[in-house]
């Protein structure tokens, strides 16, 4: 995926992988493990030639849900956290590898949903990373301005950092997750993002 291959040429690798059988959640998983030796922008690139290919199984995925949120990687299963969301969510994990303490969910939020104020801790790496998929949504650092996202937009987390994000009043919202692998990392959630907060945005 490095400069200069993000082209015809790899658009015939990814429909000769479909032809063998290469699954739409597995292509994602491929791509996204890459993504962090290619860097984000030439995976970006590649996502998009990956729906382009897999148009029919996106759609089909789609009517199956029943709506056609969730970006091309499917809105998944109600939220298992929603304890931590104002509004409904919804959680579809395309991967996880717990011997490198990696992790990939694709995170869908109804229009005004957001999750609590929450930190991703970690003493040595960690965080993690949002790539927009579908929909706009807010995200928010505490003490910074809010920063309006959009589909292809990436926000890289620092650990430690509190900060929250969601969508936007009119919009449905989808963004792939990544947790960042870290020494002792855990997640921390805290108070809710308020009416009152939301409603200034």
């Amino acid at each position: 995926m490095g400069k200069g291959l993000v082209d015809n040429s790899l658009k015939y690798h990814i429909l000769n992988a479909k032809k063998n059988g290469i699954t739409l959640s597995e292509i994602a998983e491929i791509v996204t493990h890459a993504a962090f030796y290619a860097g984000w922008p030439n995976a970006w690139a590649v996502f998009n030639l990956v729906k382009e290919v897999y148009s029919e199984e996106i759609e089909k995925q789609d009517k199956n849900i029943g709506n056609t949120h969730g970006g091309g990687f499917g809105v998944g299963e109600l939220n298992p956290y929603g304890q931590f969301f104002i509004g409904n969510s919804y959680l579809n994990p395309l991967s996880t590898v717990k011997d490198i303490n990696f992790s990939l969910f694709n995170v869908t939020f109804e229009p005004r949903c957001r999750n609590n104020w929450h930190i991703h801790h970690a003493t040595s790496g960690g965080g993690q990373i949002l790539i927009v998929v579908d929909g706009e949504g807010w995200y928010q650092e505490e003490g910074k301005e809010p920063r309006s996202l959009k589909r292809g937009d990436v926000v890289t987390i620092p650990a430690n950092v509190k900060h929250w994000h969601g969508a936007k009043a009119n919009s449905w919202f989808s963004h792939l997750a990544i947790e960042v692998p870290g020494v002792d990392t855990s997640n921390e959630w805290c108070e809710p993002v308020t009416d009152e907060e939301y409603d200034k945005l």
